[in-house]
């Protein structure tokens, strides 16, 4: 381990930000020649380029360009004097309008990203022509196996090769100058363990490291086992797996997890509870990093499964590996330290969340860190070789902890956030949506900021009494109940009130905001990219393409995308001139969340695409559409009994993907004025016997009787007629 410089004072944030910068590329030049040997034959070049990233600034060769996943551009030609004359230079419309969360790679001209159900784009990079295109042919109806809609949020490069983790678990090795398959894996293993859930899903970026192709997988909401699988990236053969939570014996995985599990996680989980039989979570399925500096590759792990701790664990331990950071040696997948940011987990707070390492001086002592913000609300910075707590602050305002330990970590907890063992009511700050959420930070080492998209958007939690299994729904061991409507618009009108969201630039040194940018209604923020420009790029859920003053968050650009943006965006040079590039699409776990947001522009149709800009840009949008609901005509007649114990059955089966009480965000049809409820059958053969599986709406006769389908349908009926009474509220005005 190359040894750091220590600073003889405290410094100034701009001197230890330039001191750290320069003390991160002594240690990349060292480590790379270190590690040289045991990537040759391997596929050094990439590995090389990626760590001399600064020597080819033009291009964007990994998740966050650099191993550090900084998502920093060194390019200046666009910068916060100039970017106002920023242009559209081209636009590149996609073959789907679901979510899209992709952060494309950028080399030699050429553009690869990924789009939603997993397929990917070749690109000119100068001119938005599109050169290949892969589809992986993911069925349509396998939607719903997962949380958050059928997103991907990037490709990995290694050598001649690109690589797609699929929405259906697969690994996908395409050649990078045609787009054919080279090889394609099942990532899932099949054993005993896993047993007969078909939760599994991947919609994260594969890291591609050291010869290596590392990929995670989702689905706790529906009940899953979290694991890690490493790939060799020329031939596709199993390298190494390990599983994030124990598994229900504590008997060995033959997985390089095995001796922690057994030693380290099982003694803090319950001998019974529903984990044994619903997977206990953990899934990492999405920041997964190569720290080249430590040689180690560090795991986000999620949510607990069911995310009720008392149904879960018994109310027992603190459940580890979830929602936690676990860092591992890349070539075996041994383990090295791990460090839980929240014990006990049951509030969804997650520690996916965008990972990245920094140089900071730390007490006065340059030390090599792990910055993140996860779900939970709180900064944490922690030795990134030993997995040392350094230092915690809350971001965003939280009510669930009142701080963290200074010397563990650990958090505060508040007593009425542990509503799972108490049998409370609790109205949590985070929600389930977190402080911080998918979207990518950024961090500019001419500010010393990490930019942070923040969130507050609160979530009422309340365990169940006994945990039920539903198939084809998610399984949380909340309750779900039938209520009259008046409740669900109280609650959600509560939290619609104390939704707020910010760009807020994070001093990560002295754990305190710079700068913010104005308090917004909206909490949703698209991901981050800051430059040597001065300038920090960001899309919002209002479709609306920012640029901001990385100093002192002057909004210094804007640009209507027409669709909402949950992507991060990139810079890269083609043909001399520096570009600045996102994705654009609505939906993701934003657009299909049950919270009751909808797109800020009523009426709006989501439009994906890739929209590329320069100084000299001289492209342009077509008009927007505008999306004509036709009136509102449900039956006349609807049993309201029946609605009521149909709202329990929405709310399980459906409403993850139409909506809280039935209100679209316009991603996905809204039922309240679908033709389909006017006639039983044709709902029973929709629902039930899966008359539109071609187009994603998945079958539900396993799961659901004719009896509880038709009990569906009558409360859409009623939701439509309450929708025509809130017209009628505001004049004739149509609701969406």
């Amino acid at each position: 381990m190359p040894h750091r410089p220590r600073a003889p004072r405290p410094l100034t944030r701009r001197a230890g930000a330039l001191l750290g910068q320069t003390a991160l590329t002594l240690c990349l030049l060292i480590s790379a020649s270190l590690t040289a040997h045991a990537e040759a034959g391997a596929g050094a070049s990439t590995g090389d380029a990626i760590t001399h990233a600064d020597d080819h600034p033009g291009e964007w060769l990994g998740h966050g360009r650099t191993w550090s996943e900084q998502r920093y551009s060194p390019l200046d030609a666009i910068n916060a004097d100039n970017v106002g004359s920023l242009h559209l230079a081209w636009h590149l419309d996609l073959d789907t309008n679901r979510g899209q969360e992709g952060s494309p790679i950028v080399e030699g001209g050429v553009m690869y990203e990924t789009t939603a159900w997993s397929m990917v784009k070749a690109v000119d990079a100068a001119t938005g022509k599109l050169l290949w295109s892969y589809d992986p042919k993911v069925v349509r109806s396998f939607a719903d196996k997962g949380c958050c809609d059928v997103v991907n949020r990037g490709p990995a490069l290694w050598n001649d090769k690109i690589y797609v983790a699929t929405y259906d678990n697969r690994l996908i090795a395409l050649d990078k100058h045609d787009g054919h398959v080279v090889w394609s894996v099942d990532t899932i293993p099949h054993d005993a363990e896993l047993g007969s859930q078909r939760s599994y899903t991947i919609t994260g970026a594969p890291l591609a490291a050291k010869g290596q192709i590392v990929i995670g997988n989702g689905g706790a909401e529906l009940g899953a086992r979290g694991f890690i699988s490493a790939f060799n990236a020329e031939t596709g053969k199993l390298s190494w797996r390990f599983y994030t939570v124990p598994n229900a014996h504590n008997a060995p995985d033959h997985a390089a997890s095995d001796d922690v599990l057994r030693k380290v996680a099982y003694p803090t989980w319950s001998k019974g509870g529903a984990w044994l039989t619903q997977g206990g979570g953990g899934t990492a399925w999405d920041s997964i990093v190569y720290d080249p500096v430590t040689d180690l590759i560090y795991i986000g792990t999620g949510n607990g499964s069911p995310w009720s701790y008392l149904l879960r664990s018994e109310g027992k331990g603190d459940n580890l590996f979830l929602s936690s950071i676990i860092a591992v040696k890349p070539d075996t997948g041994e383990y090295v330290w791990h460090f839980q940011e929240t014990p006990k987990d049951q509030w969804d707070y997650t520690s996916v969340q965008h990972i990245m390492t920094l140089d900071l001086p730390i007490n006065g002592t340059m030390r090599h860190v792990i910055a993140h913000a996860p779900k939970n609300g709180f900064f944490y910075i922690l030795d990134a070789k030993t997995g040392e707590f350094l230092s915690g602050k809350n971001f965003v305002y939280v009510n669930w902890a009142k701080g963290l330990d200074p010397k563990t970590g650990r958090p505060l907890f508040t007593p009425d956030a542990l509503y799972s063992t108490k049998g409370n009511l609790w109205y949590g700050f985070p929600g389930t949506m977190g402080g911080h959420g998918v979207p990518e930070m950024a961090y500019s080492p001419k500010t010393g900021y990490v930019y942070i998209p923040v969130q507050q958007a609160p979530d009422f939690y309340q365990t169940a009494h006994t945990m039920e299994v539903h198939p084809d729904a998610w399984n949380l061991g909340e309750e779900t109940v039938a209520s009259d409507a008046r409740d669900s618009y109280q609650s959600l009108a509560k939290i619609t009130r104390d939704l707020r969201g910010w760009l807020v630039a994070w001093d990560p040194v002295h754990q305190r905001a710079a700068w913010r940018t104005p308090e917004g209604t909206d909490p949703i923020n698209g991901g981050l990219l800051a430059t040597a420009g001065d300038v920090v790029f960001q899309g919002l859920a209002n479709g609306q393409f920012h640029a901001y003053d990385a100093r002192n968050g002057k909004d210094l650009f804007s640009f209507d995308a027409q669709s909402g943006i949950l992507a991060p965006p990139v810079s890269y040079l083609a043909n001399s001139k520096q570009y600045v590039a996102v994705e654009v699409g609505w939906g993701g776990g934003y657009g299909l969340y049950p919270s009751g947001l909808e797109r800020r522009k009523p009426g709006s149709t989501n439009h994906s695409r890739i929209l590329a800009f320069t100084l000299d840009g001289a492209d342009s949008l077509p008009p927007a559409q505008v999306m004509s609901l036709p009136p509102l005509s449900p039956p006349h007649d609807y049993d309201k009994k029946s609605a009521l114990a149909g709202s329990r059955q929405f709310a399980l089966y459906c409403q993850w993907c139409h909506g809280n009480l039935a209100k679209s965000n316009g991603v996905l049809p809204d039922l309240r004025y679908s033709s389909a409820i006017a006639d039983n059958g044709a709902f029973e053969s929709i629902v039930g016997k899966g008359a539109l599986e071609a187009f994603g709406m998945d079958r539900f006769d396993k799961s659901l009787s004719p009896e509880e389908i038709e009990t569906i349908r009558q409360y859409l009926i009623w939701r439509a007629h309450q929708t025509l009474e809130e017209q009628a509220a505001k004049g004739g005005k149509p609701a969406h």
